[in-house]
């Protein structure tokens, strides 16, 4: 793990296999973010449709970058180019 921390907040749904891939890229790689749950609470839904320009999920938000409408493989190779995480070993 890196030094620097990411500040990551993701709009997720509570139950979404969309959601729960990106839950997982997280814990592959040890990595503290705030989850925004979009169904239950209608200010995050409202916050991510204003931040991300757009309604679909799984949102989510790293170092002031937003990636719409995103999978959990797409939020890893995102990333992993950027240099956010190291490649994992396991």
């Amino acid at each position: 793990m890196k030094a620097d921390t990411p500040d990551i907040t993701a709009y997720l749904k509570p139950v979404c296999g969309w959601s729960a891939g990106v839950r997982d890229v997280f814990a592959k790689y040890n990595l503290t973010y705030e989850d925004k749950d979009i169904i239950n609470d209608p200010n995050n839904y409202a916050e991510m449709v204003q931040k991300s320009g757009q309604p679909l999920s799984p949102c989510v938000m790293v170092n002031g970058e937003m990636l719409a409408d995103v999978s959990g493989e797409e939020v890893e190779s995102w990333m992993l180019q950027k240099g956010v995480v190291e490649p994992a070993t396991v």
